[in-house]
């Protein structure tokens, strides 16, 4: 039955009357006891505001006036009367109504305004703007009620009961929701004020600065103490991360990938040191053989037909000459790009495998569209199972290997939304280190701009692997030879290996960071360093 409401009647019975949908939570005992009093003495002096009970009974459902409504239900008990003022109100403008008297009034809290705001943006269908006109907040104002709504329950309850400062709070909210309570307790029982607090949280943040994986994702992480300076008055230094769980995990996946490297390239280094010894070393012809250098690109193209070089039907006369990669019986003679590329096919290939496996460890977005591809084109079972459940201990949890299936769906699904992120990232560089095709590696890194300097530069391990000649090119396409001229490079050639190497890598006034051999990139383009604006034309290899 609809509830009447008499237009000539100013008040209501207290039994007829209900509790609305008030955001705040907590009262004050202290308070409650004072307004008992005042209304035992005086009556309710100002009426409440209350609405039809949406449920279409005859009851009434407060929208404003519940402390007042309590204190004089204990004075008069259900049969007494108190003086109200009827309003037709839908949900959302009762919940408006409520927020906007909360928040006027001093003693409200910022988690119960919090909570609310989440309601009504909601509402708004995630419309921010649109929240604040509602709320006749400014857009800050509802940023950071939207973060303390983050909290989990035991410290709203502590902050609502004044058992803890705001400031406590917007502490606590920048840190993981599953190590808040512990938090709290520790605050609590150790009497922390909120400048001890603040330097407690201090000791357990990481330093963005020192980490050594992709920290892209971390510019607007809400844990980044950066983005809290924005948000929150109390906040620890700025450069930090407050949670500890993530970081971790992001510094373990990049300490795999490092790993992984190195033993991959150690294999690759002491094979192919052991075919340049077998080669020799001798002495050349020396200026004559460096003069030859500089016309190799020429010869190549020169020489398409016998080593597989395509040259295109059209295009302007700049666009460079594609190659493919073939068997090629080695010419001490004609040494090229192509046929440096074609002794440092297993060394490219892991460094781009593991230059693509960093970024898509440090970017869920890029990892999961990996992920996607991967399915819907067949490879994703060629991730190897040990990949993942060798690491699913440190992925998931330390008890996660030993769980049954059903126990660990449980915990899949109750991962936090940023470990999950990072799970999923880590699967996608497992796939890129594990998927059979390398073109797929190629077409991935391209996609996502992908730079193996990143990871790699020229250094001794790799210059050892190749002969006198081949160094002589690598010297050439690279600059260094112009760097100290032909002659001077002559007679670094004509002595040991040891020591050329020893002079190319130290050449004062030369740099090697950001200079890619061609023999390491993906087009067989030598790739020069940023400040470089005109690059050495090289031929192409394909991935």
């Amino acid at each position: 039955m609809a509830a009447s409401i008499p237009s000539d009647v100013a008040t209501l019975q207290i039994s007829r009357i209900v509790k609305g949908d008030n955001p705040r939570r907590y009262f004050s005992r202290r308070k409650h006891d004072e307004l008992v009093v005042s209304i035992g003495l005086r009556g309710v002096l100002q009426p409440i505001i209350v609405r039809p009970a949406p449920d279409g009974s005859d009851l009434f459902a407060i929208v404003l006036g519940e402390r007042r409504w309590r204190a004089a239900r204990e004075v008069f008990g259900a049969s007494g009367s108190i003086p109200v003022i009827i309003r037709e109100m839908s949900d959302q403008e009762a919940l408006e109504a409520a927020i906007d008297e909360n928040d006027i009034r001093d003693d409200a809290s910022e988690t119960e305004q919090a909570d609310a705001a989440v309601r009504v943006l909601a509402a708004c269908k995630n419309d921010r703007a649109e929240a604040v006109r509602r709320l006749g907040w400014s857009t800050s104002k509802l940023a950071r009620r939207l973060a303390l709504a983050e909290l989990c329950e035991p410290v709203k309850c502590a902050l609502d009961e004044r058992r803890i400062k705001i400031g406590h709070a917007e502490l606590l909210a920048v840190i993981p929701v599953d190590k808040q309570e512990k938090a709290l307790d520790t605050i609590l029982k150790a009497g922390l004020d909120v400048s001890k607090t603040r330097d407690l949280l201090m000791r357990v943040t990481q330093n963005l600065g020192a980490a050594c994986f992709d920290k892209t994702e971390c510019t607007a992480c809400p844990f980044n103490s950066t983005t809290q300076h924005v948000l929150f008055e109390t906040h620890v230094e700025d450069g930090f991360c407050t949670n500890p769980g993530c970081f971790d995990l992001k510094m373990q996946a990049a300490e795999l990938t490092r790993t992984d490297l190195q033993a991959q390239t150690s294999v690759q280094v002491q094979a192919d040191v052991g075919a340049s010894r077998a080669d020799g070393d001798e002495g050349h012809d020396d200026e004559d053989k460096i003069t030859s250098a500089a016309c190799d690109q020429e010869a190549m193209a020169q020489a398409g037909g016998n080593i597989g070089i395509e040259t295109p039907a059209a295009g302007p006369p700049e666009t460079p000459a594609r190659a493919v990669i073939a068997p090629v019986a080695r010419d001490k003679a004609a040494v090229s790009a192509t046929s440096i590329a074609a002794r440092t096919i297993e060394l490219r290939e892991a460094m781009w495998r593991t230059a693509l496996a960093r970024t898509l460890a440090a970017n869920p977005a890029h990892a999961q569209a990996a992920i996607l591809i991967a399915a819907m084109s067949g490879t994703l079972s060629q991730i190897k199972p040990e990949t993942l459940t060798s690491r699913s201990g440190v992925l998931v949890g330390p008890e996660f290997p030993g769980l049954d299936y059903q126990a660990k769906i449980a915990q899949i699904l109750a991962l936090a939304p940023a470990r999950a992120a990072n799970i999923l990232s880590i699967i996608g560089a497992a796939y890129a280190k594990d998927v059979q095709a390398f073109a797929h590696v190629a077409h991935l890194a391209r996609t996502f701009e992908v730079d193996v300097r990143d990871i790699w530069q020229v250094d001794q391990a790799f210059l050892e692997r190749y002969t006198k000649d081949e160094l002589m090119f690598i010297a050439q396409e690279c600059g260094l030879i112009t760097h100290i001229g032909p002659k001077a490079f002559a007679k670094l050639l004509a002595g040991k290996k040891s020591e050329l190497l020893v002079a190319m890598l130290n050449r004062p006034g030369f740099s090697w960071a950001g200079r890619l051999p061609a023999a390491m990139t993906l087009d067989g383009q030598y790739g020069p360093p940023p400040e470089e604006e005109t690059p050495l034309k090289e031929s192409s290899i394909a991935a």
